[in-house]
């Protein structure tokens, strides 16, 4: 019979490399990235908050539809991603849209599918990324599926699927890893654990420590990383994917990381299950904040580059949401003859209804 020291011996030890000021950790060794490379991760953290706060005054201005705040996470969604090959598959959540268009999905289907238009899921060909989950902890099925194929097709490649600690408490979860445990598929599957399944805290979702132990009960390697912390998520991508392709098997992640703002646009108010103690302590550790003093450290950012991040994305989100309001809108009749390759009787005379024939 299991003991709570028993498990305890499960518990993975948290991977850090910047503490909450900047700092490489004692006895942490920074990734192999070159300068460029640093610099890109910095910009793509600060696209993706400029990102945000244009975004909820779109859903605001009635421009734009669902949309799921990302501020907080961004070193967890940037550093996980900038670790994946071009050819490596992104199945996300609908949290994770800037981890697909960073993988090559345009701006402008993005916004098309918050808006619930059918081309924002008509996924360009040579892009590797699923449609955006909006089901809780769906991903990670399809993120076994996809990894299996790639196994059989195109064993150098991965799949990696996001989901949040939410969709941990869901049988997808258990049922994606434990598949790709068995078949040693090369997936990736990363839980964001912000501590909120909307409003439920982590602590009454599970009596598990971690959402990383369990991946000892799939047979797989679990590990648990500081989400604040751009360079420990890449390392730990990094070494999954490594892990994944030289037939090592899956690996479940687990960022440890906050939303600073509520679950979606759709009414929550955070304040109503959150502290502001807790919302300020979480405050310090801010990703940008934190990899901003390492690379000021190095003398590899500076304030002209920030607002030159800012610009650039001010400027993109600016002509993506203009060709994504060009679009004509989409009627129900239109979006029917696009439900299956071919149109079923049922559905022949869904469409004459609608069309008043």
């Amino acid at each position: 019979m299991a003991t709570e020291n028993n498990l305890q011996e499960f518990e993975p030890e948290m991977i850090q490399i910047l503490n909450k000021k900047g700092k490489v950790a004692k006895k942490a060794k920074v990734p192999d990235l070159d300068d460029d490379q640093l610099k890109e991760m910095m910009r793509r953290m600060v696209y993706t908050r400029t990102w945000e706060k244009r975004a909820i005054n779109l859903n605001r201005q009635g421009r734009l539809g669902f949309y799921a705040p990302t501020a907080g996470q961004e070193a967890s969604m940037v550093g996980s991603q900038f670790a994946l090959e071009k050819e490596d598959w992104i199945l996300p959540s609908y949290r994770d849209i800037p981890q697909a268009v960073f993988h090559g999905l345009p701006l402008y289907q993005a916004f098309l599918w918050s808006k619930g238009h059918m081309h924002g899921g008509q996924i360009p060909e040579d892009v590797p990324v699923v449609v955006p989950q909006i089901i809780i902890g769906a991903a990670f099925i399809q993120a076994a599926g996809v990894a299996l194929g790639l196994k059989r097709k195109q064993p150098e490649n991965v799949a990696m699927a996001f989901i949040g600690d939410g969709g941990s408490s869901q049988g997808d979860f258990y049922e994606g890893i434990n598949f790709a445990g068995v078949y040693n598929a090369p997936g990736i599957f990363v839980v964001q654990n912000n501590h909120f399944a909307i409003s439920v805290p982590f602590e009454k979702q599970t009596a598990a420590k971690s959402v990383a132990q369990k991946a000892v009960a799939a047979g797989i390697r679990g590990v648990q990383v500081d989400g604040m912390d751009v360079l420990a998520v890449y390392q730990a991508a990094k070494e999954a994917r490594d892990r994944a392709v030289n037939g090592e098997g899956p690996t479940l992640i687990e960022t440890l990381t906050y939303r600073y703002g509520g679950h979606s646009t759709q009414g929550d108010d955070p304040s109503r299950y959150r502290t502001e103690e807790l919302d300020e302590e979480w405050a310090e550790k801010d990703p940008i904040i934190r990899f901003r003093a390492y690379l000021e450290s190095k003398n590899l950012w500076t304030e002209e580059d920030e607002e030159a991040a800012s610009k650039q994305a001010e400027d993109e989100i600016k002509e993506a949401i203009a060709k994504a309001e060009d679009i004509e809108p989409l009627d129900v009749p239109e979006l029917l003859k696009h439900m299956y390759e071919e149109e079923l009787p049922h559905i022949k005379e869904q469409i004459k209804e609608y069309e008043g024939k």
